[in-house]
């Protein structure tokens, strides 16, 4: 590779670096700002939770559909949209005049969102070869753990400015990304496009819509303790309806993608063991980060510090985060996935088990933050999605990394609230939230078992050879 093939690369990956960090950093940066939001627009704490509910949603819902896209139009517009659509819904916020235009301005950017990510890993796979993609990778996922350690402090300045700041400083940095992402970006689509999946489309996004309000209404309601007031709150719940509703929905997007010419999810890629264990572990990630919404309780509950204080006590964890995926990206480089898909594993279910055994001891919490810590980051940073670039065709890279993102936020939605159910039913305190470690712990040591089955670095090798002379011969 020559030093202008290489610069040109560095700059593709400082594009897509700079548009993830900052989706990653308007999730980090909006809960100093809902204090004042509640105050501007008089809204209580259920309305002002809104912000972060609908974000989810929408992003939920885009990215499987413009993951997609990007595999029919190309990886360069859609990112560049989804850039686009981000600083629109940023615009929205600024300038609404009651919350109700703040939340369609929330839905937009969670839209846009939604397309930034899978897209940016996809372009990865487009244009680095199978030996520097793991550290691109690596790279990209250490976004979201800088962004939650520097998010707080640029959202607390900009705050000095007022509220809107939050906001309005995306406007340049998507203005400036659409003008380097047209030049850098490739422009790569597909050769003989065919008719698309809506039907397929809609049905999932509903399906994804009714799992995600239900889930958020089951989390939130979990929040009190009460078995009573819950059984009262579930009667006028929309969660229920909602659930069947996304039940009813799956055998009918089941048939509809059998028989699409071009399914949003082609089902046939599950097939394939190594793309069907990656869904699994991604699931299993997602479920386990839900653990981190419970930490800063366990600490309330098990030490008698200040929620504040247990909030600047995750700081470790975080920062085992940022530490854990950049490392394991040139892991996987050298050793290939399955080493370090297991070393990941290995390390979320030693923490969670060390903690779920010893909450009551401050050592254990800090011995859990780092294998938690490096475990998600080696996990959900770059390995799960290197084993799809490696195993999934060109035309469907979009579109299995956009399913890696939903499959991680529905283990995210399901975790939380599974994690409230048991913890609630133990009645709230120390022992409830030390069950509900143990359980996903042990979820953990079944996946780290069945991360066996992942192939081995010469297996890996050779698929990858394989995928570059079809290119090739393409």
């Amino acid at each position: 590779m020559t030093a202008y093939e290489e610069r040109k690369r560095n700059q593709t990956l400082m594009v897509l670096f700079v548009g993830v960090l900052m989706a990653a950093l308007d999730i980090a940066i909006v809960g100093p700002a809902l204090p004042a939001l509640r105050q501007h627009f008089e809204i209580d704490a259920r309305a002002a939770s809104w912000m972060f509910v609908i974000y989810v949603l929408f992003n939920l819902v885009g990215t499987p559909f413009i993951a997609k896209l990007s595999d029919r139009f190309g990886r360069r517009i859609l990112y560049t949209a989804s850039i686009a659509l981000f600083g629109l819904g940023s615009l929205i916020v600024v300038a609404a005049p009651v919350y109700a235009v703040v939340l369609a301005g929330r839905a937009i950017q969670g839209l846009g969102a939604g397309g930034i990510f899978p897209v940016a890993s996809a372009v990865i796979g487009d244009t680095f070869p199978p030996e520097k993609r793991g550290s691109a990778l690596g790279l990209i996922g250490a976004v979201f753990g800088i962004a939650f350690l520097v998010g707080p402090i640029i959202g607390g300045l900009l705050l000095l400015l007022g509220w809107q700041w939050l906001f309005l400083i995306n406007l340049p940095i998507a203005a400036a990304l659409i003008g380097f992402g047209v030049k850098r970006l490739p422009a790569i689509r597909a050769a003989t496009p065919r008719p698309f999946d809506w039907s397929g489309t809609v049905v999932l996004g509903v399906l994804l819509a009714a799992l995600a309000v239900a889930l958020s209404d089951l989390a939130y309601l979990l929040d009190d303790a009460s078995v009573a007031s819950l059984v009262n709150a579930l009667r006028i719940s929309p969660a229920a309806p909602l659930l069947l509703l996304a039940l009813a929905l799956v055998p009918v997007f089941w048939w509809l993608e059998r028989r699409a010419e071009d399914p949003v999810l082609d089902l046939n890629l599950f097939r394939n063991r190594q793309i069907a264990l990656a869904g699994a572990l991604s699931f299993g990630a997602g479920l386990s980060e839900a653990v981190t919404l419970f930490v800063p309780s366990l600490l309330v509950a098990a030490f008698g510090v200040a929620p504040s204080t247990a909030s600047f006590m995750l700081v470790p964890m975080v920062l085992a985060m940022a530490i854990g995926s950049p490392l394991s990206g040139r892991a996987l480089d050298w050793v290939g996935s399955k080493i370090v898909v297991l070393t990941g594993t290995a390390l979320i279910a030693a923490g969670l088990l060390l903690e779920g055994m010893l909450a009551n001891v401050l050592p254990a919490f800090y011995g859990f933050s780092a294998l938690f810590g490096i475990g998600i980051g080696v996990l959900l940073g770059a390995s799960l999605r290197y084993i799809l670039l490696n195993e999934a065709p060109a035309e469907e890279r979009g579109a299995t990394q956009g399913v890696l993102t939903v499959f991680i936020s529905i283990g995210q939605l399901i975790g939380a609230v599974l994690l409230g159910a048991v913890a609630a039913a133990r009645g709230g305190d120390v022992d409830g939230y030390a069950a509900a470690f143990l359980i996903v712990g042990a979820l953990m040591v079944l996946l780290f078992i069945a991360s066996f089955g992942l192939k081995s670095r010469a297996e890996e090798l050779a698929t990858q050879r394989r995928l570059q002379r079809g290119a090739s011969s393409a």
